[in-house]
């Protein structure tokens, strides 16, 4: 009981800040989502259910599609890059790793804004890449590197590599390799023993490293502002627009709400998945 008593007081500061910074604005976004709209813009004397018609229009599914498998391909390539980089990490000698790490770290230093801002300047159709590949006939004289989903992918994958990168390399660097020659003594190819042997042994921190990166581009709002335009635009850039443009709280919340379901539903997959093994 001792132990549980210190356990739990040891815990009430985090869950104190995560009832009144998470879960409260969290019900007061979801109650919002319920109430009319104001004409004059913002919150409705009465509740509705009506705000949730917006998921019909095609405009919005379209948006949602769109979110989705924006998400998931940026996940899927970072996992792609990521996985063995973080093998490499954990089999390097420990004097070259914390200078690894630190390459990896390094572009955190830089304020986000600016280095998807810097992307902008780099993809800009009037740019040096821009110019180059054209030279060389890979991109048409009216082709644009800029404002489409493609950039998105690309910005948001160097965005979030290093969120990848880091739980897959804790994960590694408990690994055993000695299970790796052992797989090939027994006739595996190198290949064969990385899918089956490696990947298995990190799994929790392959799981982690989805929910890490699938989850916030659910929600990205700025890179598709900056590079993705009118062909890349999410589900948080409708969101934003409702906001602060059309001035409909309760539309804005009802999307949100939705948004935020989609969010909480890989976290609970994996809880209830953990608990399950227990």
């Amino acid at each position: 009981m001792r132990d549980s008593r210190r356990e739990l007081l040891a815990t009430l500061p985090s869950f104190g800040w995560l009832g009144l910074f998470v879960l409260v604005p969290t019900l007061l976004v979801l109650a919002i989502a319920f109430r009319e709209t104001d004409p004059a813009g913002g919150i409705g004397a009465g509740w509705t259910w009506r705000q949730f018609a917006i998921f019909g229009q095609p405009s919005i599914l379209v948006l949602l599609w769109r979110t989705i498998w924006i998400s998931a391909l940026t996940t899927l390539i970072c996992m792609v890059m990521a996985l063995p980089v973080a093998w490499y990490l954990a089999r390097v000698r420990k004097e070259w790793r914390s200078r690894l790490l630190l390459l990896i770290i390094v572009p955190f230093w830089t304020n986000f804004l600016i280095r998807v801002f810097a992307w902008n300047q780099i993809l800009h159709s009037e740019g040096g890449l821009a110019r180059f590949l054209r030279s060389i006939h890979l991109l048409g004289e009216n082709d644009s590197l800029l404002f489409n989903s493609g950039a998105v992918v690309l910005v948001s994958v160097y965005t979030y590599l290093p969120f990848a990168i880091l739980p897959l390399y804790a994960a590694a660097e408990k690994f055993d390799f000695s299970l790796l020659d052992a797989a090939r003594d027994l006739g595996a190819t190198a290949l064969r023993a990385f899918w089956s042997v490696f990947v298995p042994g990190i799994r929790k921190g392959l799981i982690t490293a989805l929910v890490i990166v699938f989850v916030p581009m659910l929600g990205s709002y700025v890179v598709p502002d900056l590079v993705g335009g009118t062909d890349g635009q999410m589900i948080g850039n409708k969101i934003a627009q409702r906001n602060f443009a059309d001035r409909n709280l309760p539309s804005a919340s009802a999307m949100a709400a939705i948004l935020s379901l989609a969010v909480l539903a890989p976290m609970l997959f994996r809880k209830r998945e953990e608990a399950g093994k227990q």
